[in-house]
């Protein structure tokens, strides 16, 4: 009897714990996989990360967060926001300009090249719609992104990815500043 009431025990203590990873996956971490090169070199192919789709429930997406976001049912895109709702943005010469102002991108490596546009010009937009995002792969010359799809609706975010957790060697935490 004593041995039965253990594997019960056991068996209610898993159960508990299953849900609660379930909850925790649901609603407020899971894992993704950087699949291509587009955010190259801040994330490689096949690098694991964190999602985390608490974040934005309590705040909203600041520029240049790294953020995964639903283009269909079955495909996810992992990019860096760039323009934020009721911005202006354009390119000119390889350099970031929001509102008209030029925005130093410190995570690009020299040499990275970004084509000149506005965003007008892309989309038909002056500024970046409410309750929308404009963004962009830190790979730009190999990147389908908000030039290619549009402004992003806010709410396909699933959340931001701020933990590379493996390869073992190239895990990071990114800080926002």
């Amino acid at each position: 009897m004593e041995i039965r009431n253990e594997w019960w025990e056991w068996a209610k203590t898993l159960f508990a714990a299953v849900i609660i990873a379930g909850v925790i996956r649901l609603f407020f971490f899971s894992p993704v996989v950087v699949d291509g090169s587009s955010m190259v070199p801040t994330l490689q192919d096949g690098d694991r990360m964190i999602v985390n789709k608490f974040q934005y429930k309590v705040t909203t997406p600041e520029r240049f967060d790294i953020v995964v976001f639903h283009v269909s049912d079955k495909e996810d895109y992992i990019k860096r926001v760039i323009g934020l709702p009721g911005e202006s943005v354009a390119f000119s010469d390889d350099q970031l300009y929001i509102d008209g102002e030029a925005v130093d991108e410190d995570f690009r490596e020299s040499g990275t090249f970004t084509e000149d546009f506005n965003l007008y010009d892309l989309t038909g937009y002056e500024e970046v719609p409410e309750g929308h995002l404009f963004v962009m792969g830190d790979n730009r010359q190999f990147s389908k992104d908000s030039r290619h799809i549009g402004p992003v609706p806010i709410e396909e975010v699933v959340g931001e990815t701020p933990l590379i957790y493996w390869p073992f060697e190239d895990i990071k935490v990114f800080n926002k500043e």
